[in-house]
């Protein structure tokens, strides 16, 4: 978690009233009048009078950090913890105060929320989940209403954008002070709407806690990040905590095609809101054609043409219209064509279904990494292929993570493909050999025997060029974005659509 200097400044009083729902317990030196201007959760971080969180964390907890933090000058600890003898004798040696809470990932959240300010507060701030479709969905957001004349920000997988400035992601959702700072600057810069992805790891560990959240949006949910949730029903939990924090002045946007729609609004304060394809909705969309160029389509009573290819793509820019539609209170017609017209101007998002022709063949980069999301893209692509033409697949699967998906992906993939490669990922630190041998375990062994394994990512993107012809279309899958591999915790260069552009292109 990182460090920061705060606009903020508060006294040991303020703080407590700020942690007061967190039942704060004090000891050590209690100067309550003092004041505090920076905050962190990482010893490494700490200077002179800082006010140092111990978050118990997944992988490790602050606590144990509890010395280097003193040494360095945290002058107000504060953790879950009841301090033992020793410790008890150490804070007061440091002369410092140490405040236990229910709480430390929810204190660290509205503390990072106070100190910059509560900048949340001065945006109206979208919060976007779901398995699939969060980054597509903000970016359309984001270029929407940056098209529109707002000023926007967005906070997601690819990039975090303050107006136009872009600066590389470490996270879907940052940690609370990281978001919170980001979100300060984003108001200072004069932004009047924030679109972020909200994933199920950042809800469940309260890292938007503390927020105002004009709106909230639920995409879709299928299997993922199992390795972490350990069940579906806590995975449903994670986001379903998102809808359940809404105050009642915000609004709640959910896919009605999704079975999951009504589960994310038992228990919602917020207004209720649906779109859909196929179910009753309060906004409505029907695919009128479908192409590799784009798609035309019927919005509530209204043709667009959007430059997105697929059904998956339809629900995202269906979402991003009932959202424009709900912020900017567009009721009449004028304004319904403003947004329409904006929106047909907009593109994929890198890595999201990006479609690189050549004479050679046409290739497709997606970060179709779960099985219902590389089930969707292969449908697409399905459904747009020209009669004689074919799909070859190259997928893989992450190390160090879901085992469980790895067989059903390579299912999806062989039943949908004329050629299958599964390939290599980013397998981290398992060996990659492993990893594709759990996929076949998904295919018979006749069906093994006309699959390829090519453990090198790049070789296996040559050979599927190599094999197909001017009609087939290539689509390699599970990286989409990423300009990296992760072996061994160690990030090499790695770009799908870099090297697809090469090859085609050569």
């Amino acid at each position: 978690m990182t460090d920061s200097a705060t606009p903020c400044s508060y006294s040991l009083k303020e703080i407590l009233s700020i942690l007061s729902t967190l039942h704060p317990e004090v000891s050590g030196h209690a100067l309550f009048d003092a004041t505090y201007s920076h905050i962190t959760a990482d010893s490494r971080q700490v200077v002179e009078k800082s006010l140092f969180i111990a978050v118990n964390g997944a992988v490790r907890d602050g606590w144990e950090f509890l010395d280097t933090a003193l040494d360095k000058g945290a002058s107000v600890v504060v953790s879950e913890h009841f301090p033992a003898e020793a410790e008890q004798a150490r804070i007061n040696e440091a002369g410092a105060t140490h405040i236990r809470i229910t709480s430390s990932r929810l204190a660290l959240a509205y503390l990072a929320s106070a100190f910059y300010g509560n900048p949340s507060q001065r945006l109206a701030l979208v919060a976007v989940t779901g398995t699939n479709g969060k980054t597509t969905t903000t970016t359309l957001l984001h270029r929407l209403f940056l098209d529109m004349g707002f000023k926007a920000g967005l906070i997601g997988t690819i990039e975090n954008c303050i107006n136009q400035e872009a600066t590389p992601a470490k996270l879907t959702t940052p940690d609370p002070i990281a978001l919170n700072r980001l979100l300060y600057e984003m108001a200072e810069a004069g932004c009047q709407y924030v679109f972020m992805e909200a994933s199920s790891h950042a809800i469940d560990q309260d890292r938007i806690a503390g927020l105002h959240i004009a709106g909230a949006l639920f995409t879709n949910l299928t299997r993922d990040h199992i390795d972490y949730h350990k069940t579906m029903d806590a995975y449903i939990a994670a986001k379903k905590k998102l809808f359940d924090s809404l105050p009642q002045e915000s609004f709640a946007l959910v896919n009605q095609d999704d079975r999951h729609a009504s589960v994310m609004l038992q228990n919602c304060r917020a207004s209720h809101y649906s779109y859909a394809l196929h179910a009753p909705a309060d906004f409505q969309a029907r695919v009128l054609e479908h192409t590799l160029s784009g798609t035309l389509l019927q919005i509530d009573g209204q043709e667009v043409w959007t430059r997105l290819v697929g059904d998956f793509n339809v629900y995202n820019v269906l979402s991003a219209w009932a959202t424009a539609s709900l912020l900017l209170k567009a009721e009449d017609e004028e304004s319904h064509k403003n947004i329409l017209i904006a929106l047909s101007r907009l593109d994929h998002a890198r890595g999201r279904f990006e479609v690189i022709s050549s004479n050679r063949c046409t290739a497709i980069v997606d970060y179709a990494h779960t099985p219902d999301a590389l089930e969707k893209v292969l449908d697409t692509i399905g459904e747009l292929l020209a009669e004689e033409g074919g799909v070859i697949s190259v997928v893989g699967a992450g190390g160090n993570r879901d085992q469980g998906k790895r067989p059903m992906m390579a299912r999806c993939a062989f039943d949908r493909s004329s050629q299958l490669i599964l390939t290599t990922d980013n397998p981290r630190f398992e060996e990659p050999e492993a990893i594709i041998e759990d996929m076949k375990k998904g295919l018979t062994a006749e069906e093994q025997l006309r699959t390829l394994c090519i453990t090198d990512r790049a070789e296996a993107i040559r050979t599927a060029v190599a094999l197909a012809k001017p009609k087939d279309v290539v689509l390699v899958a599970g990286k989409g974005h990423e300009t990296y591999q992760e072996v061994k915790g160690v990030r090499h260069h790695f770009d799908d659509a870099e090297i697809l552009r090469t090859l085609l292109n050569n």
